[in-house]
């Protein structure tokens, strides 16, 4: 049931005064205080499912931990643990309302979670919502927790969950590349360096490139997802474990290891743990560099496509919308540009994770919020776009194998093939002459100046001598 449509209210109080909260709300007072507090992004907590999903599975090890301890009753401790239960299964998020950007370093998202929890206790336990002289959010769903140990445990577990998934993305877009590399390993192209003729290769090399270095990507976001791993939970304040039952934080760690099957690591400086944000800055130097890759395979792309007579013309992309209000006919690359945009989006979205983490001050980094937003924000958008630039585009892409070819045969660039054989100084002359005249590599180096049969011509021309060269004494 949506807020709008709620006809009762129930009233709620903090020390600050009361609020009104409607009726059918999981949520409480100090909810509703950040979520009238702050407008921001106008994207709630409830966008990320993730993020959810690990305050359930960070409160729920608490919960257990803190009755292991004896400081939580048991029957309180089960019904917590159940609410818990309920959020790892995805339920209740459209009562996370919180913006994503907001100050107190996260206390509203972690009181959100509170309350909700506290509320289905309650529920779960026959007792209305607000009865928290049962079961209260601050003293017995935050039992022995501060937002500053709760909070980051909770983002960096969601980060990994979030992660899983891109890098799957990832993996996907790597064996499109691959299957085109098969695909075209014929096709006959000239490279390019300085945006000039260079030497041949095969279409199915550029693509298999691409493949590689995203699986270098790949390989660079698993380094980085380990460091998630390391976590301060138990720390509460400011990493002196105040108001947590000796035993907690290790405890705790181990119960969010088997809920997860993420092997997390208390860390050995807590005090050091509980405001150190430089995972955060590693991850989001991976996701620029990806990005940054991304954009270069994209560029590329747009410009072997271009065209589609006055272009490269080297390959045609799939024709997804028409591309012009003024200019019939005209179809655009449409799905490399939005990468392309998504791509810088990442980047500017690095340094707001940079400022963030170097605005840190003494025991606490307050600026969390906004890394999370940004990081959240970075992953969501470019698996999006590595999904759209797979199936709208790289599966589809078809090859103008003729036209490569005989760009490349026309081509002076070929010449280099020779250089070993003819010498630098007399294959510059010859290119020379050919760029002056518009001659042919091939009359003139044979019909002309016979420097070299026929035979041996087609020899050296070969496609497989052209794609890998064998090395030619002069």
């Amino acid at each position: 049931m949506s807020e709008h449509k709620a006809t009762t209210y129930r009233i709620e109080k903090d020390f600050l005064g009361e609020k009104q909260i409607p009726e059918h709300a999981y949520y409480g007072v100090q909810t509703q205080r950040g979520k009238d507090n702050f407008f921001i992004t106008g994207t709630q907590m409830s966008a990320e499912p993730y993020f959810v999903k690990a305050f359930g599975y960070v409160k729920k090890a608490a919960a257990m931990a803190n009755r292991d301890l004896g400081c939580l009753d048991g029957q309180i401790a089960n019904a917590i643990i159940s609410a818990c239960d309920r959020l790892i299964a995805g339920e209740l998020r459209e009562h996370f309302v919180t913006d994503f950007i907001q100050g107190g370093a996260g206390t509203s998202v972690n009181m959100n979670a509170n309350e909700v929890i506290a509320n289905v206790a309650l529920e779960s336990l026959g007792h209305k919502k607000g009865d928290y002289h049962i079961i209260n959010p601050n003293d017995h769903v935050n039992f022995g927790q501060s937002t500053n140990d709760v909070y980051p445990t909770a983002f960096r577990l969601a980060l990994i969950l979030r992660l899983a998934s891109y890098m799957e993305a990832l993996r996907k877009l790597q064996g499109s590349f691959f299957a085109k590399a098969k695909e075209f390993e014929r096709v006959l192209k000239m490279g390019r360096t300085h945006l000039q003729d260079a030497v041949p290769m095969s279409l199915g090399q550029e693509f298999h490139g691409w493949g590689t270095t995203i699986g270098e990507e790949v390989e660079r976001i698993t380094e980085v997802r380990n460091l998630l791993r390391e976590i301060n939970l138990g720390a509460t304040a400011i990493g002196t474990t105040v108001t947590a039952a000796p035993g907690y934080p290790q405890l705790a760690t181990k119960y969010l290891s088997e809920l997860t099957d993420v092997q997390f690591i208390l860390g050995g400086d807590l005090v050091e743990a509980t405001s150190d944000t430089g995972a955060y800055v590693q991850l989001s130097g991976v996701l620029k560099r990806t990005s940054t890759k991304l954009t270069k395979i994209c560029n590329d792309i747009r410009m072997l496509a271009s065209g589609p007579r006055c272009g490269l013309n080297e390959i045609n992309l799939p024709q997804m919308q028409p591309g012009s209000s003024i200019m019939p006919g005209k179809v655009n690359p449409v799905i490399p540009e939005v990468v392309n945009q998504t791509g810088f989006l990442v980047i500017g979205l690095d340094l707001t994770v940079t400022l963030a983490a170097s605005a840190g001050q003494l025991q606490l980094n307050v600026m969390e919020p906004v890394i999370t937003y940004a990081l959240f924000k970075s992953i969501f958008t470019m698996e999006n776009a590595v999904n759209s630039l797979r199936a709208n585009c790289i599966d589809g892409i078809t090859a103008n194998a003729e036209h490569t070819r005989n760009m490349v045969l026309n081509s002076l660039g070929i010449i280099t093939v020779l250089k070993p054989s003819l010498g630098y100084k007399q294959c510059a002359e010859i290119a020379r002459e050919c760029y002056q005249t518009g001659k042919s590599l091939h009359d003139v180096v044979v019909k002309e100046r016979k420097l070299m049969t026929q035979e041996h011509w087609d020899e050296v021309f070969s496609f497989e001598n052209l794609i890998n060269p064998r090395f030619e004494k002069k």
